[in-house]
């Protein structure tokens, strides 16, 4: 017996439509980061669409963008329902996705970490109840 996850075949080629409506652009001012759309769900009913967004830039260019998606949100649903041609059109929200952002920060530490591990480390003591290191080699 095979089960069909209609909700998700629909999500996904709703973000692919709502990611090609976002490359082309949009005429809304706010909307000036780069907007990566990062997953999308939809209710079972296929009456909520939820989209996962990433915005590249600086705290004020993500929340001027954010608010331009929003604000745009009416426009992007009937135009990929439009592509797709569902019957009912979903209600589009938009959450942000810290995901790329949190993985950035992590890289960025990462990167610290090494330059930083490059110095002579003469100041580590072992741990307790550890040999020191010419009694280990014995």
């Amino acid at each position: 017996m095979t089960t069909h996850n209609r909700p998700a075949r629909v999500a996904e080629e709703f973000r692919h439509e709502l990611s090609a409506l976002l490359a082309r652009g949009l005429k809304d001012p706010r909307i000036t980061g780069f907007v990566t759309v990062t997953g999308s769900k939809m209710s079972p009913d296929l009456k909520e669409a939820t989209v996962y967004v990433s915005i590249h830039g600086d705290e004020r260019v993500r929340k001027d963008t954010f608010a331009g998606l929003q604000a745009a949100a009416g426009f992007l649903q009937r135009e990929v329902s439009r592509a797709l041609r569902l019957r009912n059109t979903p209600h589009l929200r938009f959450v942000y996705d810290e995901s790329v952002a949190r993985g950035d920060r992590i890289e960025r530490l990462l990167r610290e970490a090494r330059t930083q591990g490059q110095e002579p480390a003469a100041d580590v003591e072992p741990a307790p109840g550890a040999a020191p290191d010419d009694e280990a080699e014995e």
